[in-house]
């Protein structure tokens, strides 16, 4: 990914920062375009919400999907229609909903009944309704780590199909809600497309479901959840989202007038970004060799969190260095601060610049300023 001339500027800059290729985002973009043609992609921000990331989304065509007020504002101020916003979440609260409202966003996607009621009221409270979805939970295992599934019927995130008929009767209740459509979301990095086929099967027995009650639905949000290869990050830099779409359009049973939307995030940010770090210190150890960097899982928590692969490569090697083993880890004092253990690197001294691929979603975004620990400016290419 980097050629000398990028290495010779990134050397310039302090460390630890991120860096992100604004041309492969761009081609990502267009590719995930091109594939979904006939579609409504929303970009979920909770994945990178870099103001120059988002600028660059919502010139591509994107609408926004947000878990939290700020991003809801974040969206609207890096000029996203609000008719392309749409707000999910357990737990939104009664100022996020509030400013969603004056906001006129889309919609709301509801994933309890109590959250509909609590809408519900301030949509009257402020002579609005509120546009709704209802987050089903379609009970469809994802396949990936256990933290980030989230469409097993023991996830605390959306309805369960047996409360659907308690939150039909209470929607005739609930006179400021306006009842759109629905949505689905199973998980996150997911790679197996075989989960999407079963989704599809879920969400054309909901929607038969409904149909049988006469309920019409516009819009069937699917969610997201495609995964990235973080193992070869050059190799795949773009997700085949022709065949990513092609799931759905085979399976998924689209009633007349009805809209389909996405909301991807990993998928489109991932591969353009990369933390940057130097070497503190290389350690000699028992068993082991430690790489010893100025980032840390403050910086990217995702290895300490998930235990998830990032390929390592060293930046500014000597030519036809050997090759050694190293744990590489940051300076923060817990022992989780590990990026990877024994982990073939070209031999590593003091200094040399370090890349940590595939970092651009849930990297710049989850990190923290515990040990109060910053990140230097962010880096463009």
């Amino acid at each position: 990914m980097f050629n000398q001339a990028d290495v010779a500027l990134l050397q310039n800059h302090a460390t630890p920062f991120y860096c992100y290729n604004l041309a492969l985002l761009r081609a990502t973009l267009k590719s995930a375009k091109q594939a979904g043609n006939g579609y409504h992609l929303h970009y979920a921000l909770k994945a990178n919400s870099d103001v120059k990331i988002l600028n660059e989304i919502r010139e591509a065509g994107f609408g926004a999907d947000c878990v939290s007020g700020n991003e809801v504002k974040r969206a609207i101020e890096c000029n996203f229609a609000s008719s392309d916003v749409v707000f999910a979440g357990v737990g939104k609260s009664d100022t996020e909903i509030r400013y969603a409202l004056q906001s006129e966003i889309f919609c709301f996607n509801c994933e309890s009944l109590p959250e509909m009621e609590v809408i519900n009221q301030i949509a009257g409270s402020m002579g609005k309704k509120a546009r709704v979805a209802l987050r089903i939970n379609p009970n469809v295992h994802a396949n990936t780590h256990h933290y980030i599934t989230t469409g097993l019927e023991e996830n605390k995130f959306g309805i369960s199909i047996h409360e659907l008929p308690q939150v039909i009767d209470a929607l005739k209740e609930l006179t400021n809600l306006q009842l759109i459509g629905l949505h689905f979301h199973v998980g996150s990095q997911i790679t197996d497309l075989n989960v999407f086929r079963s989704l599809c099967t879920r969400v054309n027995e909901i929607q038969e479901w409904f149909a049988s009650r006469r309920i019409a639905l516009k819009v069937i949000n699917v969610g997201g959840g495609l995964g990235v290869n973080y193992h070869e990050p050059d190799t795949n830099n773009i997700v085949d989202f022709d065949t990513y779409f092609g799931v759905f359009r085979k399976f998924l049973e689209v009633r007349p007038g009805q809209e389909v939307h996405f909301e991807l995030g990993r998928a489109l940010v991932a591969q353009c970004g990369t933390l940057i770090s130097r070497v503190l210190y290389v350690k000699k150890g028992v068993q082991t060799n430690f790489a010893i960097l100025d980032a840390g899982m403050t910086e990217l928590i995702r290895p300490a969190l998930y235990q998830a692969y990032h390929k390592i490569e060293n930046l500014t090697a000597s030519p036809g260095a050997t090759i050694a083993r190293y744990d590489v880890v940051g300076p923060v004092c817990e022992s989780s601060d590990c990026f990877g253990k024994s982990l073939d690197l070209a031999e590593v001294k003091r200094g040399d610049l370090i890349a940590i691929r595939t970092a651009g979603a849930y990297g710049e975004v989850m990190a923290s300023h515990y040990n109060l620990r910053s990140l230097e400016p962010t880096v463009y290419l």
